[in-house]
This record gives structure tokens, sequence and C-alpha cells, in this order.
């Protein structure tokens, strides 16, 4: 009896193409079950992560009572979560949060220009200073968070329990 007959079949049952796709798959499986590689992209090899601190400011938030937007979500020592050119990071800490007072130019009578405190009762806009810190990856272009590079000027969303609104970044610190 021949081990192969005239159709090409294995014990006149099994063709060689079924033992060959069959071996194949097997072979599959046990890669990657037993042999699942290493974890994280070849772009990430090599790069240090640090923690970091990121200044935002934002401008004009407008909100009615700015104390229980900061007492019920935007705390220091809570956490936000921060979204970079629509990507979504996770949560980061919130180092600080400091309200900074509204201000108008008034012109003086010698022609010079003052800066004064807004005196109006029924303002709703707000502007503030925040402070967030995390860990990022350095790379030679900069820090990056997630996917994101981090970098002076880009706008960043904050989202939390009772806000959500934008900011933009003016300082990066390692």
């Amino acid at each position: 009896m021949a081990i192969l007959d005239s159709k090409g079949r294995l014990f006149g049952k099994l063709s060689i193409l079924d033992l060959g796709a069959a071996l194949v798959i097997l072979l599959v499986i046990v890669g990657i079950f037993f042999f699942p590689g290493t974890s994280g992209s070849v772009a990430q090899v090599g790069v240090t992560t640090k923690p970091i601190e990121v200044d935002l400011v934002v401008r004009g938030l407008n909100v009615r009572d700015p104390q229980q937007l900061f007492n019920e979500g935007l705390k220091e020592g809570g956490k936000t979560n921060i979204i970079i050119r629509n990507q979504p990071y996770g949560q980061i800490e919130v180092k600080s949060v400091k309200q900074l007072p509204r201000t108008l130019l008034v012109p003086q009578p010698d022609g010079s220009i003052r800066e004064m405190t807004d005196p109006r009762a029924n303002q709703f806009s707000t502007d503030m200073l925040l402070t967030l810190a995390g860990r990022a990856q350095i790379t030679s272009t900069g820090p990056v968070l997630g996917n994101s590079k981090l970098k002076i000027g880009m706008p960043v969303e904050l989202e939390g329990f009772n806000y959500n609104f934008n900011a933009t970044v003016i300082d990066v610190r390692t």
C-alpha cells in the first residue's frame, strides 16, 4: 500500500493541502499563546517616563458659581480627565487651581492706562490658572501624554463630574 495515491491523498483519505493548512493553523496558535512577543511598540523603545507639570489657563469660562465648581469637581488634590487633540488620555492629578481676578484697562486723565479690578457684580465669566501633574514620555521632540505631544499653546479639554471646558497650555515643566 502506497502512502500517496494517484489523487495526492495521504493514506487515501487526507489531502496534503489539508495537512499543510492544519499545520499552519497549529503554528499560529502556538505562536500567539506561547510566544506573545514584547509589550509596547517599536516606537517606544528607549523612551523615558518622567513626572511633569503642566500649567493651563482658562479664559472666559461661563459659570454661575465658580466656588461650586471648585468644591464639587475641580479641586486641588483631585483628578480630572484630560483630552488632547480629541484623544482621551485618562485621569491626571490637579495640583493647584487659582481663580484669576477679572480686570479692566481704565484710561487715566494723564493719558496712561491702569489695570483695575472689574466692579461689575453680574459677571459670570471666570479666568483660572490650573496646574496638572502626571507622568509623560520624554522624547526628542518633547513630552508625550498618551499618544499626543504636549506643547505650549495647545488646546486641552478637561472633563469631570460637573464640568467640561477647554484650556490652553502655557507652560510644561519636567
